[in-house]
């Protein structure tokens, strides 16, 4: 038994939780904070309309991940269960199709976001003269220059997860995340001329992205001969195939949901103003770190769920799903707290020129934040879903969150809350996800054989000692 499947199959499970968990929360944690970088750099220049800018366009940017979603979580939940059943070339296979399929769709959405740019950043709330010809040039270097970069190294870090490489995946996260935060005053006040500070933030995030894909393909090269997984072209497999994209679809349209549900938010507080707008902007990213902990929590338990269940390991997929989900409310409930308490000062760190701005910003901090908890728990009952292959119900769920509940609760609230009814959409919209999420996994949990391994059962009942 090699170290990775040890970690896997007899790793205690709080240790192999923590080994696989930690590193990607704390890869998460840089990846926001380095997005927030820019707008703190931009709020320096004292301008709205230059953190508008950045921040009407990271729909557009974030639509990126929703292509690593598709192909990264789907991929990396198929490499895992090949591998907890044994079949390594199935394995391969998955990741393969992955790359490719990932690399293909980046380049046909970079090439749509040069052509369309206009269009597009008209649609996502940059209508006004000021911003819009700012957030055309945050377009095209964070999205046109720098996708294919920025996919790839998010889709890589799941693959590297997949089998167990979490700490070396979370390093490679957190290494373009420090870079962009080292480069964005570097381009945007020494190098490149005055008035050019979203470009410079823009092309910041585009090489640090370099850098980390870089990163992630010297790794892989690295580890081939050793690893079950490849970026070799292995031919399209229907069945594998079909198995990343059925797991994936539901985390590239949830991904997609969300960047259509902040596109709207920016679109209607536009109408309130460019400081509005900006104060919201500042908030959605502030709140962003109680989603990243979900996530990253989730991702990195995704593949310790997906091999435990394909070797029907249930005890020890139920006590990973357990313990990473009470981890992820906890910590969101922290950061929830944390924003209720202090969103003033949270927002002013971005906006130091204060005004209207820092007012919106506070009261939208605070609403977003109060959902914290309740999307942790959701996020994680939705991986869980993609982790074991059940596709249409981490499919309901996506759906039911941002599409279904989400944008028309925002339109209906926006009449009887004047300006901030648009705002309460998220955080009721979170709480409704999650009760639905916990029902479908006790279901689901309810239909597994109460197969208990005598090891796992002392584990579990150490844990809750």
């Amino acid at each position: 038994m090699n170290d990775r499947t040890k970690l896997f199959e007899s790793e205690p499970i709080g240790r192999a939780v923590a080994k696989l968990a930690v590193p990607t929360v704390i890869g998460q944690i840089i990846l926001v904070l380095y997005n927030m970088a820019d707008t703190f750099f931009l709020g320096l220049t004292g301008s709205d309309a230059s953190i508008t800018a950045a921040t009407v366009c990271m729909p557009a940017f974030m639509f990126l991940s929703a292509v690593s979603n598709l192909f990264g979580v789907g991929g990396a939940s198929a490499a895992a269960r090949a591998m907890g059943s044994g079949d390594r070339g199935r394995a391969a296979k998955a990741a393969s199709f992955a790359f490719w399929g990932c690399a293909a769709a980046t380049l046909l959405y970079s090439l749509a976001a040069y052509f369309f740019r206009d269009g597009a950043v008209n649609l996502l709330g940059g209508s006004n003269a000021s911003v819009h010809e700012s957030a055309c040039v945050y377009l095209f270097w964070t999205v046109t220059v720098g996708g294919m970069a920025t996919s790839l190294s998010a889709l890589l870090a799941h693959l590297a997860r997949a089998e167990g490489r979490s700490m070396q995946a979370g390093f490679g996260v957190a290494l373009g995340g420090v870079l962009n935060i080292a480069l964005d005053p570097l381009f945007m006040f020494v190098l490149l001329e005055p008035g050019n500070e979203v470009m410079g933030a823009a092309v910041a995030t585009l090489l640090s992205n370099v850098i980390s894909c870089a990163y992630f393909l010297i790794l892989r090269a690295a580890h081939r001969k050793k690893s079950a997984l490849t970026l070799r072209p292995m031919g399209v497999d229907g069945s594998v195939a079909a198995e990343v994209l059925g797991v994936g679809l539901p985390a590239c349209l949830m991904t997609l949901f969300e960047n259509v549900s902040y596109a709207l938010l920016d679109n209607r507080m536009a109408l309130q103003g460019t400081a509005m707008q900006a104060g919201l902007g500042v908030a959605k990213k502030v709140n962003m770190l109680a989603h990243c902990m979900a996530r990253g929590m989730a991702q990195g338990v995704l593949p310790l769920i997906a091999y435990n269940y394909a070797a029907k390991r249930y005890d020890r997929m139920r006590a990973a799903i357990r313990l990473s989900t009470a981890a992820s409310v906890a910590l969101a409930g922290a950061c929830m707290a944390v924003n209720l308490t202090l969103s003033r000062p949270l927002i002013s760190l971005f906006i130091p020129h204060g005004g209207l701005s820092v007012t919106c910003g506070a009261k939208c901090l605070r609403i977003l934040s109060l959902g914290g908890p309740f999307s942790a728990c959701a996020y994680a009952f939705i991986s869980f879903f993609q982790a074991v292959g059940e596709s249409k119900k981490s499919f309901l769920l996506a759906i039911l969150r941002k599409g279904v509940l989400d944008i028309p609760m925002m339109f209906a609230l926006e009449k009887l809350l004047p300006v901030y009814g648009i705002v309460w959409a998220t955080p009721l919209t979170d709480m409704v996800c999650c009760v639905a999420a916990v029902d479908l996994f006790l279901r689901f949990s309810r239909t597994l054989p109460a197969v208990r391994h005598r090891a796992v059962r002392r584990e579990i009942e150490h844990q809750h000692s």
